[in-house]
């Protein structure tokens, strides 16, 4: 578990993470579409002990249709039982015929536990794993995971685990996405993972929203305030101490036709010259529904030297009433394009909290996370209903969080942009460093399908609309 020191309100991104329930729902085999022959995955393991240090599944995706397969449009689940409430686990590739770079990995927990799989791997590819023509395969994608405690791990009870399979075979057993829909495989009964972008009928109940598509002059404008917002201006933590909240590096350009919100982290190496940048809704009135934003995040500084430990944000939250008190919420999605909290690299995080205690620090969340670059424009959904929270990136369901982790009080939204510590980049050459917010959306009560919130912006957009904002403030 990495945590850090908290100063007033704090953000966390590891901690402890905890499984659903036990309950068994109905089986929902994987189903196939129009597509349904054009992918196959072969597996075989080069691990076969019933227990190990780490799992090995490697994996080939094969390309039995007529037409060539673009692999960044291929998920694969690899289904498994954790070992224990609070397991964490990490993702490595150990050689891959596409290049490890290109392969990715992200962990996520089961909707419906069941007696061999309550948790995933889902694997990935990034645009430079190239596409796979008729009749051909990826080669080998030789995968690994393990505790991040590297305490021993049992796989013989992992759904997805076969200690015979020491070849390469088509197995049934993993299920694979292509462009959204499952084409192969069966999922642990319940866990079918659909298409979050298919067509839905229409949410009932709830429906109040807030749009707003941050067509403001400065963050001066009388405007920002009277829309509900605040410019963080006030001393405190989260981020480097000494560090300075300046409303003046929230500026509002236009990119590509449309206003953005543009938020500027700069720094020369030292807290007192540390300027960084927070926009917070005025009103805690926002809890159950969907969440959306368009955020770009980057890699780069806009100027100066790179490797600060930087942190770009969209997330919820309260106010914590005491330490551990059980009614404390926040929903995050945290990218860290310079590591930071123990990590080297590019890494996402989302996060669902219960509660925590600052000093000793004890803390009670769930998180899913990825290791890769997420430069640039992404879609990002967050849903909260009576059963889950579910994250969304670019369509495709990140995480699926659970109701231990729902919220018992309203929330702000909030956008904020900080630097953990000055140990990545100690020169003390200026650089600053830009998220952009695109907009954001909340509809009460209402949970949206990622297709659903890109076309009720679109509306918003085609009549003409900047700014509404219905939801109640009780």
């Amino acid at each position: 578990m990495t945590t850090r020191p908290t100063t007033g309100r704090r953000r966390v991104a590891l901690a402890l993470s905890t499984l659903l329930g036990s309950t068994v729902l109905a089986a929902v085999p994987g189903t196939a579409g129009a597509a349904a022959d054009a992918v196959a995955v072969q597996y075989r393991t080069s691990s076969t002990g019933a227990t190990a240090d780490q799992s090995e599944p490697w994996l080939k995706v094969r390309n039995t249709g007529s037409s060539t397969v673009q692999l960044s449009q291929v998920k694969i689940r690899y289904y498994f039982k954790a070992d224990s409430s609070g397991a964490s686990y990490r993702f490595a590739c150990s050689w891959a015929v596409r290049g490890c770079a290109n392969v990715t990995g992200t962990f996520g927990t089961l909707s419906h536990p069941t007696a061999t799989a309550d948790r995933y791997l889902e694997i990935g590819f990034t645009p430079g794993a190239g596409s796979v023509t008729p009749n051909a395969d990826t080669g080998d994608l030789q995968l690994r995971f393990y505790q991040s405690n590297w305490q021993t791990l049992r796989q013989s009870d992992d759904y997805s685990f076969n200690a015979a399979r020491t070849s390469y075979a088509d197995w049934t057993k993993v299920t694979a996405q292509l462009a959204g829909s499952t084409v192969w495989g069966t999922a642990p009964e319940g866990n079918d993972p659909t298409d979050p972008t298919d067509p839905t009928d229409p949410p009932t109940g709830g429906g109040q929203t807030l749009f707003d598509d941050f067509g403001y002059t400065s963050a001066t404008d009388p405007a920002v305030s009277a829309h509900g917002w605040n410019v963080r201006s006030n001393s405190g933590g989260p981020g480097v101490p000494g560090a300075t909240w300046d409303p003046s590096k929230v500026t509002f350009p236009t990119v590509s036709g449309n206003p953005v919100m543009n938020l500027r982290t700069s720094t020369s190496g030292t807290g007192e010259s540390t300027r960084q940048t927070e926009v917070v809704s005025r009103s805690t009135k926002f809890k159950n529904g969907t969440y959306a934003a368009r955020v770009k995040f980057a890699d780069a500084p806009a100027y100066g030297p790179d490797g600060d430990h930087l942190v770009q944000t969209f997330f919820t939250i309260n106010d914590l009433k005491a330490p551990m008190a059980d009614d404390y919420s926040e929903y995050d999605f945290e990218y860290l394009p310079n590591g930071g909290w123990g990590e080297s690299g590019d890494i996402l995080y989302t996060t669902s909290w219960e509660t925590y205690n600052p000093d000793p620090w004890q803390a009670v969340n769930q998180h899913t996370e990825a290791r890769q670059s997420y430069a640039g424009w992404h879609d990002l959904v967050v849903t909260i209903d009576n059963s889950s929270i579910k994250y969304y990136i670019d369509g495709q369901l990140f995480g699926t969080h659970d109701a231990e982790y729902l919220p018992e009080r309203p929330m702000s939204i909030n956008f904020n942009q900080w630097l953990i510590d000055l140990d990545g980049q100690t020169s003390t050459t200026p650089r600053a460093y830009d998220e952009q917010v695109d907009y954001v959306l909340h509809v009460k009560d209402q949970v949206l399908t990622p297709a659903q919130v890109a076309a009720r912006v679109a509306a918003y957009r085609g009549a003409g609309t900047t700014f509404v904002d219905e939801v109640p403030s009780t």
